[in-house]
């Protein structure tokens, strides 16, 4: 078979990973060849691509980022798109299947696809760790090791000064990185978009904790509802796709802390280095695994499904089942964390 692959959407650590061990496993356990769209639906669309051989991707599961780019480009909003032209053009190129490594929008756009018999199957890949149907999707564990990171050193410099420290971390519609990172720091309160805190409560719980001679760490969400608000705060206007830019959360904490506390406070948001680097070995072995399992999903002729992670095992799941709404911190988990806030 003739098999294209691309990354759509956001870029994050391990999606080299799938590339490489699908294109490996193609060639030798069935004798495949590949080729690589460049730019997400739009390479796929225009028929911009590359040959990927063995060469081509020798030692790039190290590696961070996409060797293939990527684009928000939907596949039925670009003016060449839809099925019958993308059936087209792959019939045109000579490629029998596609793969295509993404998040919920890239997904949403395969199974509409692959409902419209286009032959495409899918990898879940997103830092947010908010997909349905799998425990975990790569990206997630790197980017929760980069901002543990940055939050140790930002204790130590809270430490130093007896200040408050606010760390702001992505997460539009879910906290799993909020949640994990800061548990991970030990963050002394947590903010999430699923749950509600007044800003009495946090300042309760920082107020707990300078009191004992210690500096607050307070990790917030970027999709963290303020008291009294109906959205997220969006202040640098929009994305390339239409949606909201977030962003500016941890300074309107930041702001509040010290003016109800009196307590020195200081903001770092991390953004897009919680993207950047290369992936962690748990997320090299997990991409790995997904492109292995997508390559022998093709060869079943599974269209409409991916590859996905339960407990310990890759399993096959259909596309619907992932995209049945998107997978938010459980209330018991919040609670779990919470009983170590301000102490």
């Amino acid at each position: 078979m003739r098999i294209g692959l691309l990354t759509s959407g956001g870029d994050c650590p391990g999606l080299n990973a799938v590339i490489r061990s699908a294109v490996l496993h193609g060639i030798k356990s069935y004798g495949d060849e590949f080729v690589g769209f460049k730019s997400g639906w739009k390479g796929m669309i225009e028929a911009d691509y590359i040959d990927l051989t063995r060469q081509d991707v020798r030692g790039i599961a190290r590696e961070g980022g996409t060797i293939l780019g990527t684009s928000r480009t939907h596949p039925y909003n670009h003016p060449q798109g839809g099925p019958v032209k993308i059936a087209q053009q792959l019939k045109r190129h000579d490629v029998d299947a596609v793969i295509a490594i993404g998040g919920e929008g890239t997904l949403a756009g395969a199974r509409r696809l692959a409902e419209d018999g286009i032959p495409v199957v899918g990898v879940p890949k997103t830092i947010d760790n908010d997909l349905k149907a799998t425990d975990y999707t790569f990206g997630f564990d790197t980017a929760i090791s980069i901002a543990t990171d940055a939050m140790d050193r930002l204790r130590t410099t809270g430490e130093s000064h007896h200040r408050c420290m606010v760390s702001e971390v992505m997460g539009r519609h879910v906290g799993w990185i909020a949640l994990h990172s800061g548990m991970a720091a030990g963050a002394h309160a947590i903010l999430i978009p699923e749950q509600k805190v007044s800003i009495d409560q946090l300042c309760e719980w920082v107020e707990q904790v300078h009191s004992r001679g210690r500096s607050p760490l307070v990790v917030v969400a970027e999709g963290f509802i303020p008291e009294n608000a109906d959205e997220a705060l969006a202040g640098k206007g929009q994305e390339a796709d239409g949606r909201p830019r977030l962003g500016g959360i941890g300074d309107f904490i930041t702001t509040l802390i010290e003016e109800r506390t009196g307590i020195e406070t200081r903001n770092t948001t991390l953004g897009h280095i919680q993207r950047g680097g290369n992936p962690t070995g748990y997320d090299r072995v997990l991409a790995t695994r997904f492109g292995i399992k997508a390559l022998d999903l093709v060869h079943e002729r599974a269209w409409g499904h991916m590859a996905s992670l339960r407990g310990t095992e890759i399993v096959k799941v259909d596309l619907q089942e992932a995209l049945d709404g998107l997978k938010e911190v459980p209330a018991e988990r919040y609670e779990e964390a919470k009983i170590l806030f301000g102490r």
